[in-house]
């Protein structure tokens, strides 16, 4: 390799350098020159760990639940990985919007768990995963503005095409305060395997309890039996709708961890292909990258691109590469003399972090004068190169899952450009005759290896930036099928830096199974979100469970799964429930199984009904159902008919027909829902202002699966304008609102816009 063109450290600095004197490399092994550690490691200060706590998720309704019943709660302020920071907290307050418009609350609703309406279903799989479903809506209330939440009694106003029933549910929201937290086993129907809770019917002599889903009466083993009703609420799973069942000791060799998280270890792969622009951009956010990390991180390092470099940290003070082809997937034989050989390939940040610094950069800009979309890439290989590091040479294999101390692990890919060599490749051409087939044989083998990932508790996140596009719908079902993500930036600056921080301090828990129950009157149609449907085998099973389990891939705070239901018949109870489950595995490998429970009162007046929708997060769900379809760009298009479409359908339905026309009033009580449609078809998701198809797909995709705060700031931005002395005024998202003389901000979620004057500065923060 070439000589390192890095800088010396300033005066006073710590820097490790490296031995001149370099061993006799083995066989296709790649020395590496000595360089110093990077200036540019303060520049990207790492992002608070966010605690463990996954809580329950807060939750919107089509009403507001009385104090007992409440659901609603406020987000933790620690930001994760997948949601961008929010707005800059201002001194000053913000000033009403002195403007005829109604503008949104000055403070984003956080949100987790909302009712609403949907589109019709068909006889497709009622699981959706971001494939193929027919789109849904469901209408979402905040509890606390709202007198009560309403389902409707009768069936055919209930099940409306454009207006359905539906919810919002984010399993592991972070909620303040917490939900309560019991160490013992729960109880649970022996019929349907609900849980108990607060609404149960309690016998007091006996401590029987009648389950309210499907109103079996069940044994407490005697915990139940109390002097009167009033002393039942001390037991916190009849008191609170929110639980925590926390289980840590029956585990052989499981050691209470307090304070300092289990790590996993992460493996950085890095693309050789890239220009010297983005190679030194890049250089930069690796070298703050591991100097953010806890020095008693593992970290591996391996670079692609016609071939799979695997760096060795068992010289010490210089860094050798053992060499694999890159065209095909690594055989039994080479994995076997690189896992069983004396190479160290995951050392602990504070025994290799010279040599990390060395590796970065040796790293060299690709010499041939080739376009960046025609570059031999072996993304494929590499990560499968990753994967058998990480499975080591001694797995302990139980069932085909692979069982270690840790957390999930990581594997933090960083691309340039498309994978065009060895397995799981396109063409470099659209034009090759072969590239429809050849791209869904590389979807499939993407996905694939994304679920081997998933089963060897690994997530796979992917990271791309420049300017080439990456073929996002090769690369999306790596990272989905793992439980991780694909985003895109415009470099390999400190928006890419902050990201891959953000990466390897991600909580998530694993082995997370998400459980719906409802009463008889209600069947879920459909479920969007970060999960597969779950087998049978995976989960107990009761003699009448009608639950719906999904197999999520992991469990964090900025995910929800959007649920579409309908009513079976005329409703005849005064109530219906609802009980949500998510067991999980935290990052800490104890055992938690969250359980909120919500109950519904059920009314026959269509407007109370109407009343009791909170827009917003009806918006939010109906996009949720559109954007399902919108697979390519020909289809966003075709899709923004549907929206009209139910917004006539809407208005037909629900609202009152003009006198002597043929012309419906769309009804008041939904009067916002309109123009969050509007955003909807106009904005990022369903338009055409995000200049390349890649762009659109990776927010698509986000989109679908992330909470309601940032879908739907994703759907309608919010705009605020700044005053002078420091205070700000919130506007509608409108174009009147870019004067000549005034600076406006507008959230649009992943990203930040700030017009100043006759010019507008984009400025793109982490996703």
């Amino acid at each position: 390799m070439d000589t390192p063109t890095r800088p010396p450290p300033p005066p006073g600095s710590s820097a490790a350098v490296a031995s001149p004197n370099t061993p006799t490399p083995r066989p296709e092994r790649r020395p590496t020159p000595p360089a110093f550690s990077s200036p540019l490691s303060a520049r990207l200060s790492p992002q608070i760990p966010q605690q463990d706590r996954l809580p329950l998720s807060s939750s919107r309704t089509p009403g507001s639940l009385s104090s007992g019943e409440g659901v609603h709660h406020t987000g933790s302020p620690v930001p994760q990985f997948s949601t961008p920071p929010g707005p800059p907290i201002f001194s000053s307050p913000l000033r009403p919007a002195a403007v005829p418009f109604q503008a949104s609350p000055a403070t984003p609703q956080p949100v987790a768990f909302s009712w609403g309406s949907s589109l019709p279903t068909s006889s497709s799989p009622p699981y959706s995963n971001g494939s193929s479903e027919p789109p849904h809506h469901s209408a979402d209330v905040d509890e606390s503005t709202l007198e009560s939440p309403y389902v409707l009694k009768r069936k055919k106003l209930a099940n409306v095409p454009s207006l359905g029933f539906g919810a919002l549910v984010s399993p592991g929201r972070e909620i303040a305060p917490g939900p309560e937290v019991v160490h013992h086993e729960p109880h649970r129907c022996q019929t349907c395997g609900a849980y108990s809770n607060l609404y149960c019917e309690i016998l007091v002599g006996s401590g029987q309890w009648q389950c309210v889903i499907c109103k079996n009466l069940n044994s407490s083993d005697g915990e139940y039996i109390a002097p009167s009703k009033e002393d039942i609420r001390h037991w916190p799973e009849l008191s609170s709708s929110a639980i925590d069942y926390v289980q840590n000791g029956n585990r052989p060799g499981f050691v209470p961890v307090s304070d300092t998280r289990i790590t996993a270890p992460i493996l950085l792969v890095i693309d050789e292909c890239l220009d010297e622009a983005h190679l030194q951009h890049l250089q930069g956010s690796l070298h703050a990258f591991v100097d953010s990390l806890p020095l008693t991180m593992r970290l591996g390092i391996i670079t692609y691109g016609r071939s799979v470099s695997v760096y060795d940290f068992s010289e010490g003070s210089v860094a050798l590469a053992d060499v694999l082809p890159g065209d095909k997937s690594p055989s039994q034989e080479s994995l076997k003399s690189l896992l069983y050989g004396t190479g160290v390939y995951l050392s602990p940040v504070h025994a290799s972090l010279p040599v990390v610094h060395m590796i970065f950069s040796s790293l060299r800009p690709y010499k041939l004068n080739l376009p960046e979309a025609s570059r031999d890439r072996c993304l494929g290989t590499a990560v499968e190169v990753a994967l058998a590091i990480i499975r080591g040479p001694s797995a302990d294999r139980t069932h085909g899952i692979i069982k270690r101390s840790g957390g999930n692990c990581r594997i933090l890919v960083c691309s340039g450009g498309p994978n065009t060599y060895g397995p799981g490749s396109v063409p470099h051409s659209f034009s090759h005759p072969n590239y429809a087939y050849m791209e869904k044989t590389a979807m499939k083998w993407m996905d694939h290896l994304g679920q081997e990932a998933l089963r060897h508790n690994t997530t796979v996140d992917i990271l791309c930036a420049g300017t080439c596009p990456v073929r996002i719908p090769i690369l999306q079902p790596l990272a989905k099928s793992s439980g991780g993500v694909l985003i895109l930036h415009d470099d390999f600056g400190e928006a890419f830096g902050v990201n891959l921080q953000r990466a390897s301090s991600r909580a998530a828990g694993s082995h997370g199974l998400f459980e719906i129950r409802c009463s008889d009157d209600i069947l879920v149609t459909q479920v969007i979100g970060p999960g597969e449907e779950a087998a049978v085998d995976s989960h107990e099973t009761y003699k009448r469970d009608s639950s719906f389990c999904i197999q999520m891939h992991s469990v964090e705070e900025t995910q929800s799964f959007a649920l579409s239901m309908e009513t079976k018949g005329d409703i005849k109870n005064d109530y219906v429930y609802f009980q949500f489950a998510v067991r999980y595995m935290n990052i800490y490998h104890t055992d938690i199984s969250r359980v909120i429970t919500v109950r519904l009162p059920t009314v026959d007046s269509v407007s109370m009904y109407l009343r009791s929708i909170q827009e917003n997060a009806a918006a939010v769900l109906i996009a949720k159902r559109t954007l399902l379809h919108a697979k390519t760009f020909s289809d966003a298009i075709d899709l923004r008919l549907t929206v009209d479409e139910r917004v006539k359908d809407i208005a037909v339905k629900y609202g009152s027909q003009l006198p002597k026309s043929k012309l419906y009033r769309f009804p008041q009580e939904l009067s916002t829902l309109p123009e969050s449609l509007f955003h909807l078809r106009r904005g990022p998701l369903l338009g055409n202002i995000v200049g390349h198809e890649d762009e659109r797909s990776v927010l698509r995709n986000l989109f679908l699966n992330a909470s309601f705060d940032l879908s739907f700031r994703m759907l309608a931005p919010r705009c605020l304008m700044h005053r002078e002395g420091g205070t700000f005024e919130e506007l509608p998202a409108y174009d009147l609102a870019m004067q000549s003389n005034v600076a406006v901000v507008l959230d649009h979620g992943t990203e930040i816009f700030i017009w100043l004057v006759s010019h507008l500065q984009h400025l793109c923060y982490a996703k």
